[in-house]
């Protein structure tokens, strides 16, 4: 997570994507999620697709999801206030710039 954050100062918009994914089920109630973050950044010219995953245990009842999210969006307004996390998918849009 910190080398995402170290390179958010070469995204080309405000807006972070993020999906989860379920990952694992085991035979109790709780379950692995993978959060991915991802944004798109220029460098030296080139159109670059940064991206993280974190797992994440939570049990089926849990609210994990909203409240990763809030704490997620705590720390990038810490980096740049302007930064808004968006639910959806970007690699879409970075391969019709590709």
């Amino acid at each position: 997570m910190e080398n995402f954050l170290n390179f958010l100062d070469r995204r080309i918009m405000n807006e972070i994507f993020y999906e989860f994914r379920e990952v694992s089920i085991d035979h109790s109630e709780n379950f692995s999620i993978e959060i991915i973050l991802h944004f798109l950044a220029k460098s030296e010219g080139c159109l670059m697709l940064y991206e993280t995953k974190q797992l994440i245990t939570k049990s089926s009842t849990s609210q994990l999801d909203k409240l990763v999210i809030e704490a997620l969006q705590e720390i990038f307004k810490n980096v740049d206030n302007a930064i808004n996390l968006v639910k959806g998918k970007i690699r879409e849009i970075f391969l019709s710039y590709s």
